[in-house]
């Protein structure tokens, strides 16, 4: 694969969950984006937007029903059982619970060549060196770590070994889901910079799926924002914090926590009222029943996902005018 080649190509995809009676639930639809060898590309949004229903697809731990998934150009529901167990070490994931994604009857020695024995590893003290490697690699050390169970861990320590876990198989793609949600904000920071320090020494490709912007200010190149099942907002990562183009965007960076008591705030007004529920989202743009400047147009007409002049795209009929005050609007007819 060539640097300029995506590891990962996420093409039209929809996730839909059938709920009885006639009714379905779309929790992801149209998610299109690319994620290249040594990039991390951020997937944020507010919980219940379908972050995770995307995570799980990719993975194929559910079956997505509409759209293509294509790690190293392979569309992964057209291959066989077989060569999809061939490609599954190639991509690997990191769970948001680190104490409950590992099994609590191993010890650490036995869920780390766990996935060197299913693909095939025989020789014991190959097996027994990898890990070695990955745990050092993480920052634990193997004759302090190796015997012992899940339970006598911290929640950082765990997150570390669900890490070691995900590498012992050398993948070329990391799929975190909110792998930092769980911890202690301290141990988030340590967790966060052995992402980025793996990343750069691995060349590792990352899709980090998250809903606190704070967090992937830290990790992402590029950030995609989901709304209700759909991308709102895709692009460069500073970009997008220097100057959101998208309302929902803005209102996301709005409400980040600042933690200089003296700094001026910025609020984004928004509209009162509960989020629509993505069994019946609203006609038009999606966010059109929370945003400050929805008109008839963007009650009747879905915006499409469409370019802008530096290399991102907003799903908005009225995307906010680029540069860092991010306060004026563009012309209606603008897309």
């Amino acid at each position: 694969m060539s640097a300029t080649t995506p590891i990962l190509s996420v093409r039209d995809l929809a996730v839909i969950y059938p709920l009885g009676g006639g009714r379905t639930l779309r929790a992801a639809e149209d998610i299109s984006f690319d994620v290249h060898p040594g990039e991390a590309l951020a997937l944020v949004g507010e919980s219940g937007c379908g972050k995770s229903s995307v995570a799980r697809a990719i993975m194929q731990l559910q079956a997505h029903t509409e759209g293509q998934i294509l790690v190293d150009g392979q569309d992964l529901r057209r291959l066989s059982r077989r060569a999809l167990k061939a490609l599954r070490p190639r991509f690997q994931m990191i769970f948001q619970d680190p104490i409950s994604s590992l099994n609590p009857r191993r010890r650490v020695r036995e869920i780390l060549e766990a996935p060197l024995r299913i693909t095939g590893m025989r020789d014991a003290a190959a097996r027994a060196r990898r890990v070695a490697t990955v745990l050092d690699l993480v920052g634990l050390d193997p004759q302090a770590v190796l015997g012992r169970y899940p339970h006598e861990f911290s929640g950082g320590q765990c997150q570390r070994l669900s890490i070691a876990r995900a590498l012992v198989l050398e993948p070329a793609l990391l799929v975190c889901d909110e792998p930092v949600s769980a911890l202690d904000v301290s141990v988030r920071a340590q967790v966060l910079n052995l992402l980025n320090e793996l990343r750069e020494r691995l060349g590792l490709a990352m899709l980090f799926i998250s809903h606190d912007l704070a967090v992937v200010r830290n990790i992402a190149d590029r950030v995609a924002v989901m709304y209700l099942g759909r991308i709102a907002e895709i692009g460069a990562a500073d970009s997008i914090f220097n100057g959101p183009a998208h309302p929902y965007t803005a209102a996301l960076l709005s409400a980040v926590p600042e933690p200089d008591p003296d700094a001026a705030l910025q609020r984004l007004p928004m509209k009162s009222g509960e989020i629509p529920s993505p069994l019946a989202p609203p006609p038009g743009c999606r966010f059109q029943t929370r945003c400050p400047a929805a008109d008839d147009h963007c009650r009747r007409v879905p915006p499409e996902l469409a370019g802008l002049q530096d290399a991102r795209s907003a799903a908005c009929h009225k995307p906010f005018v680029l540069g860092p005050a991010v306060r004026e609007r563009a012309p209606a007819g603008r897309a």
